[in-house]
Order: C-alpha cells, then structure tokens, then sequence
C-alpha cells in the first residue's frame, strides 16, 4: 500500500472540515420529516405549508450557486464558505426563537443561503485538489459520510422532540454550524495560486477572470447543448431523495400507517444510516460514457418504480422495505457528478458544478413546494394524500429520465471509453 504524503495528508484534513459544513447542512435540510407534523399542530399549518416550510431552504441553498460558484473563482473556497456560513447561526437562533410561521420560513431561507456553498465547495476541491480518476470515488464518500448529519434528524431528533421540542433541534445544529466554522477557519488554505483580496484596491491580478468574464462563461454553459438534459434529471434525482426523506416520510409513517413518533424515528434514522453507505458503493462502480449514462437512467427509472409501489402498497413493512431500497439505491447521483465532469472542459468544471449543484436544490424546493400543493388537492378530493404525493414524485422521475435519454449529451462524454 502507498504512504500517505505529508500532501495528501493535508488534502484529507482540509476536506474533512470542509465535509463537517456538508455534515451540518445535511440536517438543517432533512428536519423537517420529523419536525412537521410538531410545526403543524403548534401553528396550525395546512399540507402545503408544510411544502413550503421544507421547501424554502432548499430555494434558498439552491438559487446562490451561481453566485458561490462565482465567489470560489474570484475570492476562493475559504473565503467563500466563511462568508456564508454565519447566516446558518443566525438562521438557526431564529427558528428557536421564531413567534410565526413566517419568521420559521424567513430563518429557513437564511439558513438555506449559509449553506449554499456546503457542498460545492468539496465538489471544486474534489476537482482540482485529487486526481482525475479519483473523483467519483471521493465525491461518493463526502456524500456518504455527509448523510451522518441525517442522522441526527433520526432517532436522536424524535428524542428530542418528544422530550423538549422542535426548537431545540435547531440550538444542536446551531452549535454544529459554530464547531464546522471554526474548523474551516484553522484548517482549509486557499491554493496558492488563488490571490488574497488587495487591501484598499478593487483590481484583480492580471488574467484573473473578471465578472463579465465569468457570466459570459456561464452563459455559454448553460447554452451547451448537452445542460438542458442534464439539469432536467438532475433537478429529479437527488430532489426525489430529499423530498421522502427531508419531508414526508415521518408524516406518512405517522399518519397512514400509524407509527408513533419514536417508531417514525428509528425508521428515519435506519433510512440515513442505508444511505451512507450508498453513494461511496457508486462512486467506485466503474463505468463511463454512455454505459454509465445507461445506468443513470436505469437507476432513475428503477427509483420510480419504488415510488409507485409506495404509492400503491396497503402494508406498512412493504412501504419501510421500499423506502430502504430508495435509500440504499440512492448514492447512484453520485454518478451524475461523474457525467458533468466528463460533460465539460476542464475550464469550465466549477462552473459547471455549481449549476449542476443549483439545479439539484431548486429541484428538491420545487417538488416539496408541488407535492405540499399535490397533498393539499388531495386532501381536498378525499383521495390518500401520501399516495397521491409518492405517485407526483414518480412522475416526475420519469421525466427527468426521458429528458436524460433523449436530449443531446456531451461529444466529449461520448467519445469516453468503458473502462
């Protein structure tokens, strides 16, 4: 086995602290599966407020990406994720304190802008830090150990709940984000070919991309014409994932199959628990080109049927089995990290992950917002709400899928070979 340099070392720990920002984020955006039916009844709140309660975070974490793809190529990663991670404190002391639901909704939103570069930030390091081939691998282990932070949002959170409140879910995530901070501050150096801001001037050092340069650059990402397809099954995938997870899944064991809040607990905690060891597993599945795009869209596919069957299935044990195999299938997204990378020139890499990372979280806020409306209709026409919300979601698997499958893709990703 080959050492690890004193290089590689310093990459790990560097990407570690960086992880503990991921870690956190993780729980801020799955609180709500455990937290909604307490926020319901304390405010009384309708089904789609729910969707909007989960849902503004992730409109929040996903609409800045740009902005923080933009931020890491001009300031760089440090500086970036230090200037936004204070909003998650902030964020996080006014849900405890929060006398509506309106200020809970305005604490979501800051909270979702303080994390918006939580995960960008390990995908650009990932990219220019290790190597080439080690990408898929390394991404699908900070997304794995990531998931620890659903964790909490498990078990642990039922406790808490049932024995204070929901508030007090938010002072633990809260002193998480102090911890992640502190870490990011002593440990992550910028690379040293990334320039300090110049004291009193706002000049950049000769052939550093200006702003014009970097929004003519994006406008020409988004006009490739291999994004289209893949911001329509990326706005799906990972947004189907946080949608059951992040959302509905305690209200649906809760109030269909009559679990009780500690029972919604353990099941939640046992989903996370399966979806850490999910996307390190894809990230080491080697396949490229078109062969991986085949099992992007399989995998896609299949995860719809999962939902079907939720949405189908009278038995409570069938309904908690599907939603493990969901989780433990879940880590396929990993490879669609994978397929951007190999999608776009080296040039346009962060680039291109932040509008990838961008359309992933708008897509989790637009399907909590549409199935917080779909379970509303239903409730309204008699019919099963969580049926009727596990249908939408697969519906919309499926034209994410299709979109993948038939719009143009990359003559780079192409003309990449099996391995």
């Amino acid at each position: 086995m080959t050492a690890i340099t004193p290089h590689r070392r310093t990459l790990w720990i560097m990407l570690t602290c960086l992880g503990l920002g991921f870690t956190v984020s993780q729980g801020y955006r799955s609180v709500a599966a455990l937290m909604a039916p307490a926020v319901q009844n304390e405010f009384g709140l309708l089904a789609s407020d729910l969707g909007l309660f989960a849902a503004s975070f992730h409109f929040a974490f996903g609409l800045p990406q740009i902005l923080m793809g933009i931020g890491i190529d001009r300031y760089g990663i440090r500086r970036t994720v230090l200037f936004a991670m204070p909003l998650t404190i902030v964020g996080a002391v006014l849900s405890f304190l929060a006398p509506s639901f309106a200020w809970l909704v305005v604490a979501q939103v800051l909270i979702g802008m303080g994390c918006a570069p939580a995960f960008l930030v390990c995908t650009v390091f990932i990219a220019k830090r290790f190597r080439p081939q080690e990408f898929a691998a390394v991404s699908g282990l900070v997304l794995g150990v990531g998931g620890v932070g659903m964790l909490f949002t498990g078990s642990p959170l039922a406790w808490l709940i049932e024995h204070d409140s929901w508030r007090a879910g938010f002072v633990v995530l809260g002193i998480g984000s102090v911890f992640a901070m502190a870490a990011i501050y002593w440990q992550v150096q910028e690379e040293k070919n990334n320039p300090e801001p110049n004291q009193g001037q706002h000049t950049l050092p000769a052939g550093y991309p200006t702003r014009a340069e970097i929004w003519s650059e994006f406008k020409a990402l988004i006009l490739a014409p291999q994004t289209l397809g893949i911001l329509l099954l990326g706005s799906m995938t990972y947004a189907s994932f946080m949608t059951l997870r992040g959302l509905w899944l305690g209200p649906m064991l809760m109030q269909q199959l009559d679990f009780s809040l500690s029972e919604a607990g353990q099941v939640a905690l046992a989903f996370s628990v399966l979806g850490l060891f999910s996307p390190p597993f894809f990230g080491r599945v080697s396949v490229h080109g078109l062969n991986r795009r085949r099992l992007i869209v399989q995998a896609t596919v299949g995860t719809a049927v999962g939902y079907l069957v939720l949405a189908v299935s009278p038995s409570a044990w069938v309904s908690v089995v599907t939603c493990f195999l969901i989780a433990l299938s879940g880590g396929y997204m990993v490879l669609q990290y994978a397929d951007v990378r190999a999608s776009y020139t080296p040039q346009q890499i962060g680039r291109a992950m932040a509008l990838f990372t961008m359309s992933m979280f708008l897509g989790v806020a637009f399907m909590q917002g549409i199935t917080g409306a779909v379970a509303s209709w239903a409730q309204s026409q008699g019919w099963p709400i969580y049926r009727s919300v596990n249908l939408a979601i697969a519906v919309l698997l499926l034209i994410g899928a299709l979109a993948f499958q038939r719009l143009p893709r990359a003559a780079s990703m192409i003309a990449e070979r099996s391995a």
